[in-house]
């Protein structure tokens, strides 16, 4: 095993959503340095569909924050890209281990649908992260472009897990899709993917406590041979 894949695969091993940050924001020069990094990530006929939106420090962060709890409190969810239409069989399972690590680790019960409630609305608190950043793709270029920007997000993270900065990556930030636009003044052309809250992690809190399994290879590779 070589050592640049030891280097990837540790950070691959280490990252994960962070759902709960310290107040200090990243200096200016180390996100530029992950989005110069980031910048790298390939794409189809190198069209490098991704554009964002990043809140620069915690005053904008906490404005941005403020408008979005008020707007989730009462308007329809809107998204530029359909969601899954449905979770199931193996995909299900993910799901609900998933949230029911969460949910443990937080201390929400079974059947605590106010407990839930409040876990749900820390998406829109950003996780109290000291920035965000809004991942848009250009509509014309269809799936193929999201697919892109799927690819740019995911530099995003390493990028960013290798400077010690932590991430939360969030679709749900997308539910609220045409206020994003019009917060953020995007053109009508740029969908909206995805949110990314980012800090330093609150390596303390509860939150931040569990970590997520992945599925073993002959679950999700078919080896074809002559």
């Amino acid at each position: 095993m070589s050592d640049r894949y030891s280097v990837l695969d540790s950070l691959l091993a280490d990252r994960h959503t962070c759902r709960a940050f310290r107040p200090e924001p990243v200096p200016r020069a180390d996100i530029e340095a992950i989005l110069r990094t980031a910048q790298r990530t390939p794409s189809w006929c190198n069209t490098q569909p991704w554009q964002l939106v990043i809140t620069e420090d915690p005053a904008a962060t906490d404005r941005f924050r403020k408008a979005l709890l008020e707007h989730a409190a009462g308007a329809a969810i809107t998204t530029d890209i359909p969601f899954p239409a449905a979770y199931e069989g193996v995909y299900r399972d993910r799901r609900r281990e998933c949230g029911g690590a969460l949910y443990s680790a937080v201390g929400v019960a079974r059947g605590d649908h106010a407990g839930s409630m409040r876990q749900m609305l820390r998406n829109y608190e950003l996780f109290d992260a000291p920035h965000v950043a809004i991942l848009t793709t250009e509509a014309d270029l269809g799936t193929y472009g999201a697919v892109d920007c799927g690819l740019y997000l995911t530099s995003f993270l390493l990028a960013a897990q290798s400077l010690g900065v932590a991430t939360a990556p969030q679709a749900a930030l997308a539910t609220y899709s045409p206020f994003l636009r019009e917060y953020f003044d995007l053109p009508a052309n740029r969908q909206v993917l995805a949110g990314v809250s980012f800090g330093y992690a609150d390596t303390e809190h509860a939150a931040n406590s569990f970590r997520t399994t992945r599925a073993d290879l002959d679950q999700v590779v078919t080896w074809h041979s002559a």
